[in-house]
């Protein structure tokens, strides 16, 4: 990727879009952190938190543990296997915004694709990210189950959350996102609001 500059602002719900091996994985990669880029650098906020939802990812059956106990992986814990009161305060919260109260005994395995992603998104949230980012975190699943967890997303961007949503689904991009980032082959990218999409790039995406 050639010269790439943007920003993800406050509030923002930015949608990555742009074919397979374009580079959209590499991206997310090294804003994660878990990635140098080859070349330029990535400017992060001093101490800031993200959350992360990767792709659906189809649990075994056997998967041993709970919603909850799932969801509270992301607590900053030390070697105590126990959760403290702030803490079991914290996950009850986290669970109730994201409607897995009901289910949050339920063991992960035997969940719905779309409870499964729930949880996904509600172990990201947990520690109140100020950038949550969604790698192709719809792919697979049914569209009322898209619309149903990307309405949760919506709730918490418009308290002060900014999103990087990436995406093939450009009815989903335009529904939700304010903002896109298109990275094409050969190198070259385009960025606006939404709204401003170039209509005939539409089909392609």
């Amino acid at each position: 990727m050639s010269d790439l500059s943007f920003a993800i602002n406050e509030g923002d719900f930015l949608v990555l879009i742009g074919e397979n091996g374009v580079g959209k994985t590499t991206l997310v990669k090294a804003l994660l952190g878990i990635k140098k880029p080859a070349a330029g650098e990535v400017h992060r906020q001093a101490g800031l938190r993200i959350g992360y939802v990767p792709q659906f990812r189809n649990l075994d059956a056997e998967y041993p543990l709970s919603i909850a106990d799932f969801v509270a992986l992301n607590l900053p814990r030390t070697i105590r296997p126990w959760l403290n009161r702030a803490e079991r305060q914290q996950l009850r919260q986290i669970l109730a915004a994201t409607s897995l109260t009901a289910i949050a005994d339920r063991p992960l395995g035997l969940a719905s694709g779309g409870e499964k992603q729930r949880a996904y998104l509600a172990q990201a949230l947990l520690n109140q990210p100020q950038l949550l980012i969604m790698d192709e975190s719809t792919a697979s699943l049914d569209n009322d189950i898209k619309f149903e967890l990307l309405d949760l997303v919506a709730k918490f961007q418009q308290q002060n959350l900014s999103v990087l949503f990436v995406t093939h689904d450009w009815e989903l991009a335009k529904r939700y996102g304010n903002r896109y980032l298109h990275l094409e082959p050969g190198g070259r990218f385009s960025q606006g609001p939404i709204n401003d999409f170039p209509s005939e790039l539409e089909e392609d995406d």
